[in-house]
């Protein structure tokens, strides 16, 4: 019989998202037509449904926009909703004013903003899906709002930018501890033998059977018969006990914090649950608070279309 050790995993976690694609942050460079984002706008769609306080932080924001908001003749509410939250969520948002024959405005129609790019001739705009699938825009035809960047100023960026890495770090960490359960390392084991087996091949259909295990059907038990064995021959580590430490509750709780003061929401207003005896404080008062220092900043940003369309247009109730 060999004395060598032999060791084998029961499954190794695996990456499922990466931020260097989104954060690589370039100079606004021009193609001859129109000018490329400095960030990939596709990677911060995905990153608003990274994390499930990203998404309702950004929600509830435009649920607000939009209670107060008051339709227009030129712009429903189902429009508004559209335009403002692709300003939320890419910091950018796009207006496309439709006239008829005699120059009237008929209506003002939100174009996604992940596909819009602003051309490099004044007043000109383009969708772009591929460089060779591009919508050239009638100029003056698009009103675009964008937030302040210090960088550049083409396009606008999100005031949630800064918390992409903690909302990438919460969904690794359910990801991770969902493929935790779901490979049953909860479950798993070090089985640690010192006892001599009878032969070579009970050690072979042992380790098979600890292989099968894995997956579903991780529950199963294992029999292991060693005749003439001593105290403590056979013993089972539990892997969860002694190595699995990824703190999950204090991860998912910080990069939350993170989120919320990116958004800068009041948690009671997000429906978290408080784990202190005092709790939030009063729900009322934070929301009028709330009101008062973001809502209102808001909507003076957004009502910046009304100067462009020359008539009130965003109006709030």
């Amino acid at each position: 019989m060999s004395d060598s050790v032999e060791m084998f995993t029961f499954g190794e976690p695996e990456p499922v998202l990466s931020s260097r694609d989104i954060l690589d942050y370039i100079e606004c460079w021009k193609n001859g037509k129109w000018y490329e984002p400095p960030l990939s706008l596709g990677g911060l769609a995905k990153c608003t449904r990274a994390s499930v306080y990203l998404q309702s932080g950004l929600n509830f924001k435009r649920n607000m926009l939009s209670r107060a908001f008051v339709p227009h003749r030129l712009l429903s509410r189902q429009a508004f909703e559209q335009f403002a939250m692709d300003w939320l969520c890419f910091g950018n948002a796009y207006l496309e004013k439709r006239d008829n024959m005699l120059r009237q405005n008929l209506g003002l129609k939100p174009v996604l903003a992940r596909y819009m790019r602003v051309g490099v001739e004044a007043d000109r705009f383009f969708q772009v899906e591929t460089f060779h699938d591009a919508h050239a825009f009638a100029k003056g035809s698009i009103c675009h709002v964008r937030e302040a960047d210090v960088n550049q100023e083409i396009y606008g960026l999100p005031e949630w930018l800064s918390a992409i890495q903690s909302a990438l770090l919460n969904e690794a960490s359910t990801l991770f501890r969902r493929k935790y359960y779901q490979n049953g390392s909860h479950a798993g084991f070090i089985l640690y033998m010192t006892d001599a087996a009878q032969n070579e091949q009970d050690i072979a259909n042992l380790r098979e059977k600890m292989k099968q295990n894995k997956g579903p059907g991780n529950f199963r038990n294992i029999f292991m018969y060693a005749p003439n064995g001593k105290k403590d021959g056979i013993q089972l580590i539990p892997i969860s006990e002694v190595a699995t430490k990824d703190d999950f509750a204090s991860i998912k709780n910080i990069s939350r914090d993170d989120l919320l003061a990116a958004l800068r929401i009041p948690p009671q207003l997000m429906g978290i649950i408080p784990q202190n005896a005092a709790g939030f404080g009063s729900l009322q008062e934070a929301a009028q608070v709330w009101a008062d220092n973001e809502l209102a900043p808001l909507q003076a940003r957004l009502s910046v279309v009304n100067e462009w369309v020359g008539e009130e247009v965003v109006r709030w109730g």
